[in-house]
């Protein structure tokens, strides 16, 4: 076994889950762009690139390692409810097919630097629809008391000024409605919202010819086996069928649902020891190397690699990292095959949001995400039979 911890890719689950995504969005004016800050390993974004997707991004570096990957420019969507000068500049000065805006203020500023450039960048409006996401309320972004989005009287004002700002083109709507998503009933009233503001958007903006309904899909934590390829099908169908009544094209912008289910993280456990009323495994990854649990109370399944040694009947662990913080857990009362010093363990689910949130804090391995980031030397990317 090599060190550990490492991220494990199971890169024949990735290959499976692009296509089906093809699959399902072959016949129709669907575009697809992959949600660079789910993971930005470079070699899954060449894969991805490779397949065709679009790229969403977050950041003028995720704009730049998107183009270095493979990802064509016109493909490129620039998110982001805070986007600095420096990135917007990067966005015009590769060219990129779109930048949703977020607030009135951007929209000036954009227009502003896309004049000093002499280009006109096309832009479309982050609307929130007010639409609850049923999920957890730190990834949930579509109500109203949520940051994101313009505002309704910054959406009133740019009605009004809109033929003056003659640097940019605006062109459609953007919505996201959070993450984790896992009742279609929730995409279901985006749909019925989206079909009503549109209107309201043609009749004060002019016609719509790019609306981007976000992502969201969720995915099994609980059991990834049984659920390793997420629900498109049913996805794409109720965006089909919900708004069947516009003649435009729709993008999605997916992350957790493409890559989530082909990653592992590999861990060693440190150390057994037992209190009055529990036992610990202590491994040797923490909330440096997946965030989610201790910043969302996100459960991922724990399984014991090496099964063989495993004869010893199960007993209930909590299961918890090197970090100095109470937070550093993966997990409480979980149950798994008697534990010993040395097993390895993998926790499921990594693909997503492992990786691209990995921390030095601890004076932890290279892990940080900044605008020259280089891929973690720990990294394994495992292509099974």
């Amino acid at each position: 076994m090599e060190n550990t911890p490492f991220y494990f890719y199971d890169l024949n689950v990735l290959d499976d889950t692009l296509n089906t995504v093809l699959n399902c969005t072959e016949s129709d004016n669907f575009h697809i762009h992959y949600a660079i800050k789910a993971n930005n390993n470079k070699k899954i974004l060449e894969i991805i690139a490779a397949k065709g997707f679009g790229a969403d991004c977050v950041s003028g570096w995720e704009i730049e390692a998107s183009i270095s990957a493979g990802f064509k420019p016109s493909s490129i969507a620039f998110a982001g409810v805070g986007k600095t000068d420096d990135e917007i500049a990067i966005a015009l000065t590769n060219r990129i097919g779109m930048i949703h805006c977020e607030s009135l203020e951007e929209i000036l500023v954009i227009n502003e630097m896309a004049d000093s450039m002499n280009y006109i960048p096309k832009i479309a409006l982050r609307l929130n629809p007010n639409v609850s996401a049923l999920t957890h309320e730190k990834i949930s972004t579509g109500l109203s008391e949520n940051k994101f989005g313009l505002t309704v009287l910054e959406f009133a004002e740019l009605v009004t000024i809109h033929p003056s700002l003659r640097n940019i083109n605006i062109v459609g709507m953007h919505f996201h409605i959070g993450s984790q998503i896992i009742e279609m009933s929730v995409f279901e009233q985006l749909c019925e919202r989206i079909n009503e503001i549109v209107p309201q958007y043609e009749n004060t903006i002019g016609k719509i010819e790019y609306l981007n309904v976000g992502g969201g899909l969720g995915v099994n934590y609980d059991n990834p086996d049984q659920g390793i390829i997420p629900e498109f099908e049913a996805y794409f169908d109720t965006f089909r069928w919900g708004l069947r009544k516009l003649n435009v094209p729709v993008h999605f912008e997916l992350g957790r649902s493409i890559v989530a289910q082909c990653g592992s993280l590999h861990t060693k456990v440190l150390y057994v020891k037992k209190s009055e009323s529990k036992n610990f495994a202590v491994l040797d990854a923490g909330m440096t190397e997946l965030m989610r649990p201790a910043l969302y109370g996100a459960k991922h399944k724990i399984e014991k690699l090496n099964q063989e040694d495993g004869l010893f009947g199960e007993l209930t662990y909590d299961i918890v990292g090197p970090i100095c913080e109470s937070s550093d857990s993966f997990g409480s009362d979980v149950i798994l095959p008697e534990l010993r010093r040395g097993d390895i363990l993998s926790i499921r689910s990594c693909g997503a949001y492992a990786e691209s949130m990995s921390l030095r804090y601890n004076g932890r391995k290279e892990v940080g995400n900044n605008l020259k980031r280089q891929v973690n030397t720990s990294l394994r990317l495992v292509r099974t039979a």
